[in-house]
């Protein structure tokens, strides 16, 4: 039982990486002077810079905002991987474990 419970929980394991892997995400900061665009594994993509939304002579200021938009994503990419963790212990628990079963969401 508990065997079977196991290699279950790594194929959903696998699944959910993929699944995360595939996810693509923008975020923004600044109104739009800086986007980065990034997947669930929380791997940077791409990132953009709108020069006429940063003063490129302010340092500070474009630390500041890349600043915001790297923790933006971070926050963005720690709910999704919640999300699916929630989806995936749904599914392997058993069914019949009563009330168990809704503490995941």
């Amino acid at each position: 039982m508990f065997g079977d419970l196991m290699g279950n929980m790594e194929e959903k394991k696998e699944q959910m990486q993929a699944t995360l892997a595939a996810l693509e995400m923008t975020e923004q900061a600044g109104d739009g002077a800086v986007k980065i665009k990034f997947n669930g594994l929380r791997e940077i993509l791409d990132i953009s810079l709108d020069l006429n939304k940063v003063d490129t002579t302010d340092s500070e200021e474009l630390e500041d905002i890349l600043l915001v938009a790297f923790n933006n994503v971070q926050n963005k990419v720690a709910e999704v991987e919640e999300s699916e963790n929630k989806k995936m212990l749904k599914d392997i628990l058993p069914s019949g474990l009563g009330g168990l079963g809704n503490m995941f969401g």
